[in-house]
C-alpha cells in the first residue's frame, strides 16, 4: 500500500501530544533541529512543567558550551506550548507521547483525524510497548502511521526505534527514518511486536533485577553495582527503573506479560511500589530517595 507523500523537507510544523518526560524531550530535539513545534497537554501545570524542563535541559547545554545563549533562545522561540488540540491543525507531523494506555492513544488519534489539515500528514506514536497496527486502525490513513519510539532522556539518547505497523507504507517508513536522522538521532527499524527491540529485552532485565531484590538475594545497592560492573552499563536495573518511572516500567511489563506469556510476569514488589505511589525520581522516592 502506498501512502505518505510527505518528505522531511516538507515538514514545517511538528505537533507533540504530551508535555511530560518524553513529550518535552521530543519537542526540544525537534525545535533544536529547526522545526516549529506545537506541544500540547491537558493541564496548564503539565505544559508549564514541560517548558521548565526544556529550559533546564538547554541551560545545561549552554553551560557545557554545546550551544550558545542565542541558540537556546531561538530553540525556545520555536516551541509553542498549548492546551488546545486545535493548535495542532497545521502540523505536518504529529508525534503522540501521551500515557501508555491504548484507549487514550486511540482517542487522541481520532481527534487528530478531524483536526489536522494536511491530508498527507504523518501520525506517529512514541509508545514503548503498545501495538502500532492497532493505533493505526483508527487513524484516517493507516499507511501514514508509524512508531517513532525515543529513549529517555530524549536530548541525550541517540537511538530511536522506527516501528512498522502492518499497514505502514514504505514511504512513511522511509520518512520516519529520514526525520530521525534530521534531528540528529540514529534510527533502528523493527516490526510491530510487543516491546519492539528495546523493551522486549530491557524490561525483563529491569523486572528480574526487582525480583532479585524481592527474593532477598542481594541489596539494591549490590544489585545495581553488580550489573554496572558486570555488563559495563551506566545504571543498574533498579536505578534505571527509578529514572524511567516505576509506573511506566509496570505498564510495559504488563503489556509483555499479556502479549508474550508468563516469563514476563511483573514482580509483586514492582506492583506494590506503584500502588504506594513510589514511582522513582519523579515522585522523589522509588528504590532510592531523591531530593
Amino acid at each position: 500500500m502506498r501512502g505518505g507523500r510527505m518528505k522531511v523537507d516538507d515538514v514545517k510544523v511538528v505537533g507533540v501530544l504530551g508535555a511530560g518526560t518524553m513529550g518535552n524531550g521530543i519537542a526540544q530535539v525537534c525545535a533544536a533541529a529547526g522545526f516549529e513545534v506545537v506541544m500540547r497537554d491537558i493541564e496548564q501545570k503539565f505544559v508549564d512543567r514541560g517548558m521548565e524542563t526544556i529550559k533546564k535541559s538547554l541551560s545545561k547545554f549552554v553551560e557545557k558550551g554545546k550551544i550558545s545563549q542565542d541558540d537556546m533562545d531561538s530553540i525556545l522561540s520555536r516551541i509553542k506550548p498549548t492546551l488546545e488540540m486545535k493548535d495542532l491543525e497545521n502540523a505536518d507531523l504529529v508525534i503522540e507521547a501521551v500515557i501508555e494506555n491504548m484507549d487514550v492513544k486511540k482517542a487522541v488519534i481520532k481527534e487528530l483525524n478531524e483536526l489536522v489539515k494536511n491530508d498527507d500528514a504523518i501520525f506517529a506514536s512514541n509508545t514503548s510497548t503498545l501495538s502500532i497496527t492497532e493505533m493505526a486502525a483508527v487513524s484516517r490513513k493507516p499507511e501514514n502511521f508509524v512508531g517513532i519510539h525515543f529513549m529517555n532522556p530524549v536530548p541525550l539518547m541517540r537511538g530511536v526505534e522506527i516501528v512498522r505497523g502492518l499497514l505502514t507504507s514504505d514511504e512513511t517508513l522511509n520518512f520516519a527514518v529520514e526525520f530521525v536522522k534530521k534531528i540528529g538521532k540514529e534510527p533502528v527499524v523493527c516490526k510491530d511486536s510487543a516491546g519492539f527491540i528495546s523493551n522486549r529485552i530491557l524490561m525483563p532485565w529491569v523486572n528480574e533485577g526487582i525480583y532479585v531484590l524481592y527474593e532477598g538475594i542481594a541489596t539494591k545497592e549490590e544489585i545495581d553495582k553488580g550489573m554496572r560492573l558486570f555488563t559495563n552499563v551506566p545504571m543498574g536495573p533498579l536505578e534505571l527503573a527509578d529514572l524511567i518511572g516505576l509506573d511506566i516500567v509496570l505498564a510495559a511489563v504488563e503489556t509483555l506479560h499479556r502479549e508474550l506469556g508468563d516469563k514476563y510476569k511483573p514482580c509483586p514488589l514492582l506492583k506494590q511500589m506503584v500502588a504506594a505511589g513510589l514511582l522513582g525520581r519523579k515522585t522523589g522516592r522509588g528504590f532510592y530517595e531523591y531530593k
